[in-house]
């Protein structure tokens, strides 16, 4: 990976950019086993209330319990990602500004990659069924529903296969991590080789993005709040898709449906897929007005973290118009 940030920063410098190194240090705890962890209590979790009785005490010791697992799931993904004493290890961002004002904008991607023994889409689909199973056990003890128990039976048979994708989720390294996300810096490298000189446009290469979002939690630390277009997984194949957390930043989005639309390109927007975590979600918890850029379908889901996304998967066709998009947008708002 350094031999990676050497290489983007040679290529930054040559383009007129200042760049610097921010060491950080973090907890990989999170990133590593959260998954694992929590795929685990979800069997635990659906079990119990499976066997409880279907009365409104059942269903509020759950959604109290729920409540406080939320509670501590905020804390160690965010905050504890900097500070939890366990698993700690040092990253480094790399930081890239032209001229002496501060950006208002920032192209950023990460460059590290992962490997797990399931695709992303399986983990999605994983979220996505231990949530109706959970929901569903829950709504029957608060409606004391008679109802047979293979019903009951069923959504915890659902919730421990979703479950499983969860608990595989734990990180190697097997991966080459080509469209994850080689091909997101390279598609910011070259929309920043596109930028105008006046713009103030910096860029940001992010490290341990794929450990709970750490390098982006560091940096927005050190910086007040400004505006970031993620550039996340762009494939050759597929519709440009803008992802968004909370509410939909309305200038940011509309700003890159225009340059799609300039490029021809066909545009995407959306809330951010169940089970995927990219680096804007932590810039939005500091306060950015923030979104990710990708390109894919499920296709790319299937070989996100698995040892098929290598360069004999993809191309690169998809990068150039992406990062003419991102240009044009960053170029406008900033």
């Amino acid at each position: 990976m350094d031999e990676a940030r050497a290489y983007c920063a040679g290529v930054l410098r040559e383009q007129g950019f200042t760049t610097a190194e921010r060491p950080f240090e973090y907890s990989a705890i999170t990133g590593a086993y959260g998954a694992p962890i929590g795929g685990l209590l979800i069997i635990l979790f659906a079990g119990t209330v499976a066997l409880a009785p279907r009365s409104w005490i059942t269903a509020l010791v759950a959604l109290l319990f729920l409540g406080l697992v939320k509670l501590l799931a905020r804390y160690v993904t965010r905050d504890g990602v900097l500070h939890l004493p366990f698993a700690r290890r040092r990253g480094i961002n790399l930081e890239a500004v032209r001229g002496p004002e501060e950006p208002r904008v920032w192209l950023v991607a990460h460059i590290d990659s992962k490997w797990q023994p399931v695709a992303m889409l399986a983990r999605v689909a994983g979220v996505l069924a231990t949530t109706i199973s959970i929901a569903g056990l829950i709504l029957l003890a608060i409606t004391q529903a008679t109802l047979p128990m293979m019903v009951t039976w069923s959504l915890f048979a659902l919730g421990c296969l979703g479950a499983i994708p969860l608990m595989l989720s734990y990180v190697g390294a097997r991966n080459h991590g080509t469209v994850d996300n080689a091909s997101g810096v390279a598609t910011v490298l070259e929309a920043a080789a596109a930028l105008p000189s006046p713009a103030r446009v910096g860029v940001l290469i992010t490290d341990a993005e794929e450990l709970a979002l750490a390098g982006a939690r560091a940096w927005a630390r050190s910086r007040a709040p400004s505006v970031a277009l993620n550039c996340d997984t762009v494939d050759d194949a597929g519709s440009l898709v803008v992802m968004f957390s909370r509410s939909r930043p309305e200038p940011l989005a509309s700003a890159i449906e225009r340059a799609a639309l300039t490029a021809g390109e066909r545009v995407r927007t959306m809330r951010l897929i169940p089970g995927v975590l990219t680096d804007h979600v932590a810039l939005a918890d500091a306060g950015w007005e923030t979104l990710t850029l990708s390109r894919g379908n499920l296709r790319t889901l299937q070989r996100i973290h698995t040892s098929r996304d290598s360069l004999a998967s993809m191309r690169g066709t998809g990068i150039a118009s992406a990062a003419q998009v991102l240009a044009r947008t960053a170029t406008e708002l900033g």
